[in-house]
């Protein structure tokens, strides 16, 4: 399906035949990428700055301490179970249009929420965000794909916006404990609701729109199932964190989960318009990359949860002794993004997401030396900011993994592929492998298993992936290097070759 792209395009980040590709950005490219990027950053800030507020919030609306799960789960379910929806829409209808919508209706919610009367009040303002986060990530990822060309430039602007929402992260956990001392909880979600408001003026104005000749046909039973699916598995996965898997609604809504997504599967393979192209599913770049995507965020989220708890409840660290500890993790971040994209266009994507898994699971291992001692701390130090360095790295190759060599009518479905996955790996870490450290008698011996069984997990999915993605060719090879020869990666099927 044929799509216009030629309404407020920015300047072409493609150089003529013969001439020498460069990631030179132009003025009007850096400011694109700059909505953008403050976007994602925006929505990555959203998923931690509120997590040290939750006592103070709750004892400020009187919400009760089993209710303050809430306050993560009700921005996690739509944020995760409408993303491939969205992702689909904006390919259709236009992915500036909806991008604005989502902007929009974040900033409106994160405005509800800042003024919160009451527990509902609040809860619904958390519910719009994280809709109005489901609609922002998929068709900002997309804007950016199909408005930097595949090779240098949008290596480059992936490594940027790979790097500014792990970055998100970090800021959000050091962030959350200053505003909540300094100024209460509201000023997190006031925050936010700055964030948007800038950013929303600035985006008309750059940003290209999308559209299609013909009025497309909508996969409305596929998109039913795929949501319903992905809401029951995020709502078990988040309960069953804080409550264990025992409870029957947790038992129900995973099973419901699971046979919503198996119908899902029926329903593509028999739909002429299908919401996901099972033959894009079929090609091994989107496979294998997806599940490094998968297991670099579930694994990393477990990581930064328990040796959050290991900081302050074993070495004693205040929450802001343990903010700067992860504040170390984001500069290391930093540096990881500005250095990654140069390893791709050597490398390409592949082998930097296998050396890059490889890498976190190593350093992730390293963790396992940690006991009760105060210099621990160094060691935490030292290991989580390499691990997160080769984090980062596996953040963006998986992305241009996922994306590289995918039309650009299909960008939305590819980036709400490579979004699903993001968001599904940070909500499933914490249940399956943190509960082991907060229900074991020991902390610190829980803490220790849960890295070990991590750092296993993520060296396991590095082997796997180097053999599904056949890393081991030649270097500069078109099947490594793409057609580009820049380090991006062709999508083809499974088993090809």
């Amino acid at each position: 399906m044929a799509i216009d792209t030629t309404t407020s395009a920015p300047t072409p980040t493609t150089p003529p035949l013969g001439a020498p590709r460069s990631p030179r950005m132009s003025t009007r490219d850096k400011l694109v990428l700059f909505v953008l990027c403050a976007a994602q950053f925006m929505v990555a800030l959203d998923f931690s700055v509120l997590n040290v507020a939750l006592p103070v919030l709750g004892a400020d609306l009187g919400m009760s301490q089993s209710a303050l799960q809430w306050a993560v789960t009700a921005f996690a379910l739509p944020s995760g179970g409408f993303l491939l929806l969205f992702g689909r829409i904006g390919d259709l209808y236009g992915r500036r249009k909806l991008f604005l919508t989502g902007l929009a209706l974040f900033a409106a919610a994160s405005v509800l929420a800042t003024f919160a009367w009451d527990p509902a009040s609040f809860l619904a303002g958390r519910a719009l965000q994280g809709l109005g986060a489901a609609v922002i990530v998929p068709t900002g990822m997309s804007l950016l794909t199909t408005t930097f060309a595949e090779g240098p430039a949008r290596d480059r602007a992936l490594g940027i916006s790979g790097t500014l929402m792990s970055l998100g992260f970090t800021i959000g956990v050091v962030a959350g404990g200053v505003l909540t001392d300094a100024l209460g909880w509201r000023s997190t979600m006031g925050l936010l609701a700055v964030f948007a408001l800038v950013v929303l003026p600035l985006a008309p104005g750059l940003l290209p729109e999308s559209r299609t000749p013909q009025r497309p046909h909508l996969d409305v039973p596929g998109a039913i199932t795929v949501t319903g699916g992905l809401l029951s598995l995020i709502y078990a996965l988040t309960t069953a964190a804080d409550d264990g898997f025992a409870r029957a609604d947790v038992i129900a809504t995973l099973v419901a989960g699971l046979a919503l997504l198996a119908a899902f599967a029926v329903v593509e393979s028999r739909t002429e318009s299908p919401l996901v192209s099972l033959p894009m599913l079929r090609r091994r770049t989107v496979a294998w990359g997806n599940l490094g995507g998968l297991v670099t965020f579930s694994m990393m989220s477990t990581v930064v949860f328990v040796l959050t708890l290991y900081l302050q409840e074993v070495l004693g660290l205040s929450a802001w002794e343990t903010g700067l500890v992860f504040g170390v993790q984001g500069v290391m971040s930093v540096i990881a993004g500005s250095l990654t994209p140069r390893c791709i266009s050597r490398l390409g994507a592949r082998r930097i997401l296998v050396l890059s898994l490889a890498g976190q699971g190593a350093f992730g291992a390293a963790l396992l030396f940690l006991n009760a001692q105060s210099w621990s701390v160094w060691l935490v130090t030292a290991a989580l900011s390499l691990a997160s360095m080769f984090h980062l790295g596996a953040i963006i190759s998986y992305g241009l993994t996922v994306t590289s060599g995918v039309p650009d009518e299909e960008q939305g479905l590819a980036t709400g592929l490579v979004t699903s996955t993001q968001q599904v790996g940070i909500t499933i870490g914490i249940p399956l492998l943190g509960v082991l450290a907060t229900t074991s008698g020991d902390l610190l011996s829980g803490t220790r298993t849960v890295l070990a069984l991590d750092a296993a997990i993520v060296l396991a999915a590095a082997a796997l992936i180097a053999v599904g993605l056949r890393t081991g060719r030649t270097a500069g090879s078109r099947d490594d290097q793409g057609p580009s020869g820049s380090g991006a990666v062709e999508a083809e099927p499974v088993g090809s070759r």
